[in-house]
């Protein structure tokens, strides 16, 4: 097996900034950067932080336009499932983050880095998962 993609440096930019986001929201704000928790609570009557929580949402949505137009040759994307996968798959996720109490990036990036033991365990577990799956739909053929 060969990894004949790996991206060193661009993933330890991204990494970087990843980080810095975090903790700029952590340090700025008082407030973890967990992506699950800031879309979810914009969806609820409560509005209060509303206006952090748009402008938080808006900036995923708006750079992931900008690096799409500006750097677009650069960036592959390729949906292997229908539109009815990728529903289901969004549900799922989104049932997965209220059962788990948040997201990777709430628990993988911002409560590893404020050394939380649930966020600990809490990302393990998400990883040993995603290994598995990743092991049972290759074995079965899907991938």
């Amino acid at each position: 097996m060969t990894i004949a993609n790996f991206t060193p440096w661009s993933a330890l930019a991204g990494g970087a900034i990843l980080g810095a986001a975090a903790a700029l929201t952590w340090w700025g704000l008082g407030r973890i950067a967990g992506v699950s928790n800031i879309f979810g609570r914009l969806l609820t009557l409560d509005r209060g932080h509303w206006g952090w929580r748009l402008a938080f949402v808006a900036g995923l949505f708006i750079v992931g336009v900008v690096a799409k137009l500006g750097f677009g040759e650069h960036i592959a994307f390729e949906l292997n499932g229908g539109a009815w996968q990728m529903l289901l798959a969004g549900l799922l996720v989104g049932y997965g983050t209220q059962l788990g109490n948040g997201c990777t990036s709430g628990h993988g990036v911002c409560g590893i880095g404020r050394l939380s033991p649930r966020s600990i365990v809490a990302t393990v577990c998400f990883m040993v998962t995603g290994a598995i799956a990743v092991f049972a739909l290759r074995q079965g053929g899907l991938l």
